[in-house]
């Protein structure tokens, strides 16, 4: 489920999808969003917080960390203009 809020950040709900799940969710979504725009990500996964942070450092897209919201956690990232290419079934590995 997906919804925006009135300030403009898109909120994905994960639910309980496994990271690399949650990575092509995001990556689809990240690439139809302007830059800047704001992205919080709600999951249960207990890996999110480190694969989310190394994603945006492969990708050039900003973790902007927790969010005080939940549960389940959630996390931000801002969205990147140029991000680095990624294949599209596996956005851990480059293009």
């Amino acid at each position: 489920m997906e919804t925006t809020g009135a300030d403009g950040v898109l909120t994905i709900d994960g639910g309980d999808l496994s990271c690399a799940r949650l990575l092509v969710l995001l990556r689809s979504r990240v690439a139809e969003l302007a830059e800047g725009s704001i992205v919080h990500l709600s999951t249960t996964d207990p890996v999110a917080p480190i694969d989310l942070p190394a994603w945006c450092r492969l990708t050039g897209h900003t973790y902007l960390g927790p969010v005080a919201q939940g549960p389940p956690p959630s996390y931000a990232v801002r969205v990147t203009a140029a991000p680095v290419p990624t294949k599209e079934d596996r956005p851990w590995h480059p293009r």
